[in-house]
């Protein structure tokens, strides 16, 4: 089993809900997951 691949635009969502938005590692980590 490999390490999961996400699109860059995945990526960017995820990364754009930490710092522009104020959410957590952990509550984003759990949002994606659904």
């Amino acid at each position: 089993m490999g390490k999961p691949r996400f699109t860059e635009e995945f990526n960017i969502d995820a990364i754009k809900q930490i710092t522009e938005r104020g959410y957590s590692v952990a509550d984003v980590s759990k949002r994606l997951e659904q």
